[in-house]
């Protein structure tokens, strides 16, 4: 596994982030990782060199917090970088919202989870228009200050409403927010770069989820005559009603045809292509967050580190998604 700085942060991390959104999660009735599963892959990321992870106050209820401050507690904190969100949670006896209030009450709920004194990066999950941006950023500068968070992070949300809290952080100086994720992969159309253009132009670093487009960029799903998903039982695509709507445009297919191709010359696998895409953006450092199911899975995640693309094989996949 290769390392580097995470953006302005100083923070050292893994080329690959392990994102835990699916420790708890139930859909349709199914768990899709539990306890001793999310351990295992704990465990499997460690093993291939991953210290970043990925987790939320509101993931499984609060469980990928408590199953990552178990798995935690037996290691040297120092080792792991630890990202978390504030916003979208129930796990607050406050309304779910970014007030000065409910912002303090969910970083004490998620340290006591992680069994932590701090987390490296703290993202606002969205935006909440309901309230003063500037508040929500004093609030967390004072996390900053006092050592709760080292550094600050914002999820997906217009490209305006980005701009407008770092114009607000920089004209009060405030800790600016430093790390953006946004839903972005290969195969992802172009609503996404004006976004994009603007972590460019401000030097943010961007750690995308969905990297793999729900899976579809694997190649483990087939496109039937009528245009519908074939999916394996038990994946995402089976899972989720919208997947084929949410992921399978002609886009992406055509971009998982290129994938496919590179990875074939490689000797490569298409999800390992695909994340090394990703990690080799031009414009802005890009840091994928991988979720998978299994070690294997996550094996051959880690395994888009090992790889490189040539300036050829880069353009090509950006071409198909061009199209």
């Amino acid at each position: 596994m290769e390392y580097t700085r995470l953006g302005k942060t100083g923070i050292e991390v893994s080329e690959v982030c392990f994102g835990t959104w699916r420790f708890g999660k139930e859909s349709s009735g199914v768990v899709e990782t539990t306890r001793e599963e999310a351990h295992d892959l704990l465990d499997a990321a460690e093993e291939h060199g991953i210290n970043f992870i990925d987790t939320a106050n509101t993931y499984g209820g609060g469980d990928s917090e408590r199953w990552i401050g178990e798995w935690l507690d037996e290691r040297d904190r120092e080792d792991y970088v630890i990202a978390s969100k504030v916003y979208w949670s129930n796990e607050s006896r406050f309304s779910a919202n970014l007030s000065p209030k409910n912002v303090r009450a969910e970083i004490e709920g998620t340290l006591d989870r992680l069994g932590t004194d701090y987390v490296d990066l703290y993202y606002i999950h969205r935006f909440d228009d309901g309230t003063d941006v500037e508040r929500t950023l004093a609030t967390l500068n004072d996390l900053v200050r006092e050592g709760k968070v080292r550094a600050l992070g914002a999820s997906s949300m217009a490209a305006w409403k980005l701009t407008k809290a770092l114009w607000k952080a920089d004209a009060r100086d405030l800790q600016p927010f430093d790390v953006t994720q946004p839903m972005f992969h290969a195969a992802r159309d172009e609503t996404i770069d004006e976004y994009l253009d603007l972590c460019a132009d401000q030097d943010l670093a961007v750690c995308p989820y969905s990297p793999l487009a729900g899976g579809l960029l694997t190649g483990k799903y087939e496109r039937a005559p009528d245009g519908e998903v074939i999916a394996p039982d038990d994946s995402r695509g089976s899972l989720f009603e919208e997947f084929g709507e949410y992921y399978a445009s002609s886009r992406a297919w055509d971009v998982l045809a290129e994938i496919e191709a590179v990875a074939s010359d490689l000797d490569a696998t298409p999800a390992q292509v695909a994340l090394r895409w990703l990690i080799e953006q031009r414009e802005f450092q890009c840091i994928p967050i991988v979720g998978a199911r299994t070690p294997d899975q996550l094996a051959e995640n880690a395994g888009a580190a090992a790889i490189s693309l040539s300036d050829a094989q880069y353009e090509r996949i950006a071409d198909a998604r061009q199209a």
